[in-house]
């Protein structure tokens, strides 16, 4: 990674109007993610009776969030980038793509909108819970740490190859639906053992409306990590110095 790449910002670019714009962008994609995926499983738990967990139960969850990714990064790219995750956000900074200060008014709206969403599923729903991540009883932190670094960089590696890297050419025309079928494939891998989240803001709204924040640490550290990882790993050798260039919101 290379260091100059890193920038603070402005203290007046947080009240700028793009960047405010990016940032009601980025909480209405959230709100969309997380009312469908968290959605999905409530609806899963009216049809069972909370009935414990299927394989159906795992496919309809990572149907719902791939479809839900896909519509909330498409809605949002030309206006924010379409980052609709914490993780990603932290991997476009360290790649030089997003300043300090607009990452950190990205977080806020992604944390907000994730909870607004998880409010207005618990109001919709008569008052039903939601549900926050956890680990399987088999699970330690230590394995659903791994579990979420490793599918947070597949992920973020999926958002730099299609999305970020200038010479991207026509394949980010696909970058959404990408980024949508990793998210519902590691639902498949990993969704029976710790979640899947990927996604501290995704994992931060059920948290809040339920007040449960047993190993919520995991959901924070683990895709941070693997986004971290996966930015540093591509902008250094697949981008490089010489072919390394700022993105416009509409490039990302």
């Amino acid at each position: 990674m290379a260091i100059y790449k890193i920038a603070i910002g402005t203290p007046g670019e947080a009240s700028h109007p793009d960047a405010l714009k990016a940032a009601i962008a980025e909480f209405i994609s959230m709100l969309i993610f997380v009312f469908a995926g968290e959605g999905s499983g409530m609806a899963f738990n009216k049809i069972t009776d909370n009935g414990s967990t299927t394989p159906a139960g795992l496919v309809a969850a990572a149907l719902a969030h791939a479809f839900g990714l896909f519509v909330a990064v498409s809605v949002g790219a030309n206006i924010s980038g379409g980052h609709v995750n914490p993780a990603v956000t932290f991997g476009a900074f360290l790649g030089g793509n997003i300043t300090l200060l607009r990452g950190i008014l990205y977080w806020i709206a992604q944390l907000l909108g994730s909870v607004v969403a998880c409010l207005l599923l618990k109001f919709a729903t008569g008052g039903m819970e939601t549900s926050a991540f956890s680990l399987s009883s088999d699970v330690s932190v230590w394995n659903g740490l791994v579990f979420e670094i490793v599918m947070t960089f597949g992920l973020v590696y999926t958002v730099y190859a299609t999305a970020v890297d200038p010479k991207k050419g026509n394949v980010g025309t696909v970058a959404p639906i990408a980024i949508g079928f990793i998210v519902g494939a590691n639902i498949l891998a990993g969704g029976a053992f710790d979640g899947a989240s990927m996604n501290p803001a995704v994992s931060f709204g059920p948290a809040v409306v339920s007040w449960s924040w047993t190993n919520h640490w995991v959901y924070w550290v683990g895709p941070l990590i693997g986004a971290g990882i996966a930015a540093i790993v591509y902008d250094n050798i697949f981008i490089g110095d010489n072919m390394h260039e700022p993105l416009s919101a509409a490039d990302f």
